[in-house]
């Protein structure tokens, strides 16, 4: 019964999944708090000065949060981008092995 449980995990990638889910998980971590903790505070310092916060994510008006909008559509971006060009290696290393 354990060999037959090994052979469904390997023949359909279970371990691969389950490990790119974690480092995927791990990764959006990352970005979101490179968003939040350096990327925006550079961008966005002098409306951060101005509007007398120290946190993009704090940014309100008429408590509309619109500070976390913004690093949530930065943070997305970001993501995407990585998973794209991961995806066109992948796809094209595939595409290469096949022929």
């Amino acid at each position: 019964m354990f060999k037959e449980f090994l052979d469904f995990l390997k023949q359909y990638g279970v371990l691969g999944l389950a490990i790119a889910v974690i480092i995927g998980g791990k990764l959006n971590l990352l970005i979101t708090s490179f968003v939040n903790d350096l990327l925006g505070p550079l961008i966005f310092l002098p409306v951060l000065k101005a509007a007398g916060v120290e946190n993009i994510s704090d940014l309100s008006y008429n408590g509309v949060l619109y500070g976390k909008v913004i690093t949530s559509l930065i943070d997305f971006i970001i993501v995407a981008l990585i998973v794209f060009m991961f995806a066109k290696k992948i796809m094209r290393e595939q595409v290469v092995a096949k022929k």
